[in-house]
C-alpha cells in the first residue's frame, strides 16, 4: 500500500502546495490536501484522533503549510499529529519559534548565529534608547510576528521610528527596532534548507525604492552560489529552530552573513524558477528517508518486544 501524506494548506491551488503534492505522488505517496481549519480532533489517553468531515484522518506523514494568520490553530493540529506518532515536517514547536521574530532571534543568538542587533520595545518612551542600541537611524522597525515583509518598515529619522512604534503599540503589536544593514539594502539571500542540507539558493532584489526584497512584493530573483560559511549558518539556524524545511534569509554585511529571518513555510515558486532546482522533489526524497527510518525503528522496537517476551517466558519456565 502506498504511504499516505497529508499536506495542511488553505490554498490547494497555490504553486508551493501543488508542487509538493505532485512530487510526493511521483515519489510513491498517496496525497491529500486538507484545510487545517476544517479539521477537528479528539484527545484521549491513547493519543487522540483527527477528523475531516466526520472521518478519521490516517496517514504516515504530514507537511504543514500553516499561514501566519492561522498559526495558533494550525500549530494545535500539527501537535496532535505529533502525538499520534505521524512524521511531521515541520514540528509544532519549530513553527511557533520561527513565527516569533524575537524568540527566533534569541535562540539563534544563543547558538552563536550572527543576527542584526535587535532591541525589544515595550513602551513609546523606550524607542530612543532602542534606536541608540542598534546604531542609530536609519533603522528597521518591525512587528515580532508577520510574513512576506508585512509589518516591516525602514525608519530614516528618530521621529519616524517613534511614530511607527507608537502605531504598533496602539494596535497591540509587539514592535522591535533592528539594526539597518546599509550594504544589504534592498537585497538578501534565501537559502532553502531541507533535512539539514541547503538544496537551493537565490538572491532577491527589491523593486524600485522598496527596501524589502520579498518575492511577493514584486522583487526579482536570481540564481546564486553561496560559500560554505553562509551554508553552515543557514543549516545551523534551521537546526536550532527545529525545522526540517526552512527558508533562511541571509544579509550580506561587512561583518559577514547575518540571519534576518527563518521561514517555516517558505514559498517554492521563486526559488525553483531562479535556481532551476526541484526543491519539492528534495522534500519528497527527505520524506521517503524519514519513512524508511521510521519503519526501521518500529521493526527494531518489535524485535526488542518479542525478545523481551521470550526472556520472560524462559524465566517463567525455569
Amino acid at each position: 500500500m502506498r504511504p499516505r501524506l497529508v499536506i495542511l494548506s488553505r490554498g490547494p491551488k497555490l504553486y508551493s502546495t501543488k508542487r509538493l503534492s505532485e512530487e510526493a505522488e511521483n515519489a510513491g505517496w498517496d496525497v491529500k490536501i486538507l484545510d487545517p481549519l476544517s479539521l477537528t480532533m479528539i484527545v484521549d489517553d491513547k493519543g487522540g484522533k483527527i477528523f475531516y468531515r466526520g472521518w478519521p484522518v490516517e496517514c504516515e506523514a504530514v507537511i504543514p503549510r500553516i499561514g501566519y494568520s492561522i498559526t495558533r490553530r494550525g500549530v494545535t493540529i500539527v501537535r496532535q499529529f505529533e502525538r499520534m506518532g505521524v512524521i511531521v515536517m515541520n514540528s509544532s514547536d519549530g513553527i511557533t519559534r520561527s513565527r516569533d521574530k524575537l524568540i527566533a532571534c534569541q535562540m539563534m543568538s544563543s547558538g552563536n548565529i550572527p543576527v542584526p542587533i535587535t532591541a525589544q520595545v515595550v513602551s513609546w518612551e523606550d524607542t530612543n534608547r532602542a534606536i541608540s542600541r542598534v546604531g542609530g537611524t536609519p533603522c528597521v522597525v518591525k512587528s515580532t510576528e508577520g510574513t512576506h515583509g508585512a509589518g516591516v518598515f525602514l525608519a530614516k529619522t528618530e521621529q519616524h521610528a517613534r511614530q511607527l512604534v507608537y502605531q504598533m503599540l496602539e494596535r497591540e503589536m509587539r514592535p522591535l527596532v533592528q539594526e539597518y544593514i546599509e550594504e544589504s539594502h534592498g537585497k538578501d539571500i534565501r537559502a532553502l534548507v531541507v533535512g539539514g542540507e541547503v538544496v537551493a539558493c537565490m538572491r532577491r532584489r527589491a523593486n524600485g525604492d522598496e527596501f524589502r526584497s520579498n518575492f511577493h512584493l514584486g522583487g526579482s530573483v536570481e540564481k546564486i552560489e553561496i560559500d560554505q560559511d553562509f551554508e553552515k549558518i543557514a543549516i545551523k539556524a534551521a537546526r536550532i529552530l527545529g525545522l526540517e524545511i526552512a527558508g533562511v534569509d541571509l544579509l550580506e554585511s561587512e561583518r559577514g552573513a547575518l540571519v534576518l529571518e527563518v521561514n517555516s513555510s517558505p514559498g517554492l515558486e521563486g526559488i525553483e524558477k531562479a535556481s532551476q532546482i526541484n526543491v519539492a522533489g528534495a522534500v519528497s526524497k527527505r520524506l521517503n528517508y524519514l519513512l524508511q527510518k521510521n519503519e526501521e525503528n518500529h521493526s527494531l522496537m518489535n524485535q526488542k518486544h518479542q525478545s523481551s517476551n521470550i526472556d520472560e517466558k524462559n524465566q517463567a519456565d525455569s
